[in-house]
């Protein structure tokens, strides 16, 4: 029976080659869209879960009440890790790291910079990386040893052994490499190139060796001997600060380690998600299209049913069995799925190297892993039976006798079915035109925001080696400007782009002590203001005239107003027990989230042992690349050691827009093959309800019809289904893209132009659609289908 069914299914596919290639190419783009996201989802998901024992495994969060809002984070105190060792039952491990940091290593003349990541032994106990060469139980221990990753291993020693060998951190500590570890996945929170003791970090930055429970600096990570531990330890890290340091406020949680990743947003102190919103979107977004997929196969199915109810009237006729019906055409379903699936393969392997390139990730079919295969016929199953279902359950249904007698099947019931399926494929189409619409508006409302500086033209290179030392960051200043490769030079202590460091010990008079308020803190040098492009609101910048800028402060004007400061200037601040005076307000720019307000900031006049940036306006009267190339020669004259570390700024801002910018990439191209599948169902109606009215039509033309008023007859109905598609997606789309929105401080206002252009873009699709059939039987002679009667 199944080798007939086979045979019957495949006659048929080549019988009827346009439909098949409609109903396959459908069902193939589909499937492969419903691929693609489903692996990107899976990537995202396994973060951080190749770890053997990582669902006992959990970051520790400092959750703070600051500025009338809570704030979460993963920086910690160096002393947690001690403290919930030997305090917090349960625990089996807890370790104190940094995060990533830019360092140098050197082996002889191969210089190159790596992340790098100071931590404890039991930093790679909690995080078991595979070991290829070294002893992981020995690892640590000596102060002036590191563990490299396989490649980067292979960058500084080749094809070489690189164990016992010696590099050089910072031209300046001698270590010997102990051992070589696998590299830390893509899909990890914690990227590095190498690992050093902790023991060395406190002995290159003497801070970290005070114990500072208002300091926080490190990652902590802790491994509980089981989760049954997890409610009482959890319990007992809420009130750690306060056990330790009589007046922190701060509270502390475990926020598991395999949720770091994707829900990485707090509200009041508790996780409400994060990028596993995204991945909810994309899940409902692949199972929509694969939906519409198999929804366009209903429709061209059912299309042909008077095609083939004679073949069912002889069938039944002869003996066969509704059930057994029902078992072909399921055969003819999973056949094409099966095809459809080969050639998906074919579509997934050549767009993924485009996907990968344009999402920056490292996205592949893991052809051995059983859980895919498992997952792949499970799809296949899905979409054959989903797919098969209504026209199984429909052409079986015909009645032998009046079909062989030559009576007319009765369509209604099919076609308002089938309208159905065409108006819920618009209706996700719609909502996908106006989401990605807002998400388009929302981008460009926030890169084009003005943020507060000038960001043309401007460029940041990372203070390194004997550029710190005094008097160099003066005579780089001047060699810059002398060469005419820039037009204003000044320092920042970090990242223009990126957070830094914040504190609550800030006091002046007027201030309410219970009120706890967060202030970003930076150092900067002279000619600050004019190099960002910034200005001052009132007072004065930072200034070598005035020799006692040492013991004064800028303030931002949201520092101001959070303060309530109604004369600012001339008033006393006392910041980490220093009483400094206020000389100047500079207008607020946007330094950390594009998308949220300006924080509190205080200015301080920096030194050369804080300045890690120097900012430079780069001349707009010389060509860019020579002025570039000026400037390195320039860093190299002063230390020849360290590779010239610089970028420009408004490349490092465009990183901040990634998610979005992805989210609104993914939403076009998966949004434009949604269309594209709806396009196909809509043709398949066409086909349909031209062939049911092509006897009308060719009356109509021989009472003197036009071909213009034909056409208008029949895309009459189909409009009519898009409007109506159009009136429910609304709605929907209008509490989807608000619900996203309500996530950022700074959004666009949901306005009518999204819908309109719903609207117009998909009775245009509907028109140009259908048309192209229309056309065809509207040209036909009206003889041919007339000639019978």
């Amino acid at each position: 029976m199944f080798k007939l069914n086979l045979k019957i299914a495949l006659r048929n596919l080549w019988k009827n080659k346009g439909f098949s290639l409609i109903n396959i190419g459908g069902l193939a783009i589909g499937l492969a869209s419903c691929l693609i996201l489903l692996i990107y989802v899976s990537y995202e998901w396994s973060y951080d879960k190749q770890f053997a024992n990582n669902d006992k495994t959990y970051v520790v969060y400092q959750s703070v009440v600051a500025n009338g809002k809570t704030f979460s984070w993963s920086w910690t105190p160096n002393v947690m890790a001690r403290e919930v060792q030997e305090k917090i039952p349960g625990v089996k491990y807890a370790s104190h790291s940094t995060y990533p940091r830019a360092k140098l290593i050197t082996v002889g003349e191969n210089k190159l910079g790596s992340k790098a990541v100071f931590a404890d032994q039991n930093f790679i106990k909690i995080l078991d990386y595979k070991f290829i060469k070294g002893n992981s139980r020995q690892v640590l221990k000596d102060v002036n040893t590191i563990i490299l990753t396989k490649s980067f291993a292979e960058k500084l020693f080749g094809n070489e052994d690189p164990i016992n060998k010696i590099v050089k951190l910072e031209n300046q500590d001698v270590l010997k490499v102990e051992a070589v570890v696998e590299d830390a996945p893509a899909n990890s929170s914690i990227k590095f190139d190498c690992i050093m003791p902790w023991a060395l970090f406190e002995k290159t930055e003497s801070w970290a060796k005070e114990g500072n429970w208002g300091n926080n600096m490190c990652l902590t990570l802790v491994q509980l001997q089981d989760n049954k531990f997890f409610t009482e330890a959890n319990g007992l890290m809420n009130g750690i600060y306060q056990r330790n340091q009589k007046d922190n406020t701060a509270k502390a949680l475990l926020h598991p380690l395999t949720k770091w990743h994707l829900y990485a947003d707090f509200e009041n102190g508790k996780s409400v998600g994060g990028k596993i919103d995204q991945l909810k979107i994309f899940l409902l977004l692949a199972f929509c299209i694969l939906l519409i997929a198999c929804v366009n196969f209903m429709n061209l199915s059912t299309a042909r049913s008077e095609g083939r109810a004679k073949e069912v009237g002889v069938r039944k006729a002869i003996g066969s069995t509704r059930k057994s019906l029902i078992s072909q055409f399921f055969s003819e379903s999973l056949l094409i799925t099966f095809i459809s699936t080969v050639l998906a393969f074919i579509l997934v392997e050549a767009s993924l190297p485009y996907f990968n390139n344009l999402l920056n990730i490292s996205l592949q079919i893991d052809y051995s892993n059983v859980n895919f295969w498992f997952t792949l016929l499970a799809l296949m199953i899905f979409t054959g039976f989903i797919a098969g279902s209504y026209p199984a359950l429909y052409l079986s249904s015909f009645d032998p006798i009046k079909v062989l007698k030559g009576f007319k099947i009765k369509t209604d019931s099919s076609v308002s079915v089938r309208k159905v399926l065409v108006v819920g494929q618009f209706v996700f189409a719609a909502c996908l035109i106006v989401c990605t619409a807002v998400i388009y508006q929302q981008l460009n409302y926030v890169k084009n925001k003005p943020i507060g500086y000038n960001q043309a033209n401007l460029i940041q290179i990372a203070v390194d080696g004997k550029v710190r030392d005094k008097g160099k960051i003066e005579l780089f200043k001047t060699q810059m400007i002398k060469s005419g490769a820039a037009t204003d030079v000044t320092f920042f202590s970090s990242d223009v782009t990126e957070g830094g460091n914040n504190t609550t010990d800030v006091q002046w008079d007027g201030k309410n002590p219970k009120e706890m308020i967060s202030f970003n803190h930076r150092g900067i040098g002279y000619d600050f203001i004019k190099t960002m492009g910034t200005e001052m609101i009132s007072g004065r910048e930072f200034s070598p005239k005035f020799p006692n800028d040492t013991s004064n402060v800028l303030l931002n004007e949201a520092a101001v107003k959070m303060m309530r400061l109604k004369n600012p200037i001339g008033k006393i601040i006392t910041f980490w027990g220093f009483r400094l005076t206020v000389v100047g307000i500079v207008k607020d720019f946007v330094v950390e989230s594009a998308y949220q307000k300006v924080a509190p900031m205080i200015f301080h006049l920096g030194t050369n042992d804080n300045a890690n940036m120097i900012i430079a306006r780069l001349n707009p009267n010389q060509n860019i690349s020579s002025s570039l190339a000026k400037i390195d020669e320039l860093v190299k004259g002063i230390e020849p050691n360290y590779p010239v570390n610089r970028k420009f700024v408004n490349e490092s801002f465009e990183v901040k827009f990634q998610d979005e910018k992805l989210l609104g990439t993914l939403s076009n191209w998966f949004g434009g093959f949604a269309i594209f599948i709806s396009c196909l169902g809509l043709l398949g109606l066409a086909l349909f309800m031209a062939e049911q009215r092509k006897k009308e039509i060719s009356i109509r033309k021989v009472l003197g019809a036009s071909t213009a008023n034909i056409l208008t007859l029949l895309n009459k109905d189909f409009i009519k289904l898009v409007a109506i598609a159009n009136v429910i997606a609304f709605p929907l789309a209008y509490i989807i893209i608000n619900q996203w929105l309500s996530a950022f401080e700074y959004r666009v206002a949901i306005s009518f132009i999204p819908f309109l252009l719903a609207v117009v873009i998909s009775v245009i699709i509907a028109v140009l659609t259908v048309s192209i059939q229309s056309v065809k039987v509207a040209k036909a002679n009206p003889i041919d289908a007339l000639k019978y009667e």
